[in-house]
């Protein structure tokens, strides 16, 4: 099996991470094919970075956006991606991964996915878990990402999977309808807390949309649109009331679901997808979540071996 895989990286203002992003995607024991960096219409240092790594560096391809005037997250996040996307052949590649400039990874990160990728053919997509850095202590704090999802940051795809689910949907919560697809069809997803695929994300989850409050809120409609349901989502917001921000991030997270629930807003027009959402999510309440996507894992497991 090939180990070519192609990093496609959205960003925008990133002149604060950049270097130390790069530096960590240059020191992997594995580098990439092709790095395809897609410039969301930055105003700060961030191209002048770019460029300066691009002329040392044969693999790494810059894409210029117009500048929108902000920074798009969510949907916005997923044009960019395909905004780069479009300029490359999948077929040449055996991976593929969407890949944020806010995120410090070991040497080895990339080299671990593939092994337990050749490992398991089944394996559709998979990450490493994200941890971010106390501001007063340096203390490293995991994000608590479910083990059977790849996280939304980087985004490890085995080209075949990727072509099967159509690829990320361009709306909120792409980053977990992919996950929930893949399954659907047959795919695992999957991320490991394991020490040598731990990497450091530099702006913690949902605060990259001017504050974390907006993210929480932004998250809690997501789930609505995905098709989450009250009770699942009730579960999920007294877990989040434990992670920082303590209470109150689950809260702005309940808020947000509510809010779009009262207002009717529209939800993803599928509703094949709505009911195996509903029912995978029944099942990790009846039978925990661990036990419930392994119950799937061994299904599609068991389809492989027949």
């Amino acid at each position: 099996m090939s180990r070519s895989y192609c990093l496609i990286t959205p960003c925008r203002d990133e002149a604060k991470y950049a270097r130390l992003v790069l530096d960590s995607v240059l020191a992997q024991t594995i580098q990439p094919t092709l790095w395809v960096i897609v410039d969301d219409g930055s105003q700060d240092e961030t191209p002048a970075i770019l460029d300066e790594y691009a002329k040392r560096h044969d693999f790494i391809k810059i894409i210029r956006r117009e500048d929108r005037g902000k920074r798009a997250v969510g949907p916005g996040v997923i044009e960019a991606f395909y905004t780069g996307y479009e300029t490359i052949e999948p077929d040449r590649f055996e991976y593929i991964c969407k890949f944020d400039l806010d995120l410090e990874v070991p040497e080895g990160y990339f080299e671990g996915l593939m092994d337990r990728m050749e490992a398991n053919p089944k394996l559709g997509t998979c990450s490493g878990k994200p941890y971010f850095k106390d501001p007063k202590s340096e203390r490293l704090i995991s994000e608590k990402c479910g083990d059977e999802m790849s996280v939304g940051m980087t985004k490890f795809y085995r080209v075949k999977c990727f072509e099967d689910i159509g690829g990320f949907v361009r709306q909120v919560m792409w980053d977990g309808i992919d996950c929930h697809t893949c399954r659907m069809k047959g795919w695992m997803a999957m991320s490991w807390d394991d020490p040598e695929l731990r990497f450091v994300h530099l702006r913690p989850m949902g605060a990259s949309d001017k504050n974390w409050y907006r993210g929480r809120i932004r998250h809690g409609f997501g789930q609505y649109f995905m098709g989450t349901s009250p009770l699942y989502m009730a579960a999920s917001v007294s877990f989040r009331m434990t992670r920082p921000p303590l209470v109150v991030g689950g809260l702005a997270m309940g808020w947000g679901y509510i809010r779009s629930w009262f207002g009717s807003t529209p939800r993803f027009d599928d509703p094949v997808f709505r009911r195996y959402l509903r029912r995978y999510q029944w099942d990790c309440l009846v039978r925990g979540k661990r036990a419930a996507t392994e119950r799937i894992h061994n299904r599609i497991a068991s389809t492989q071996r027949g």
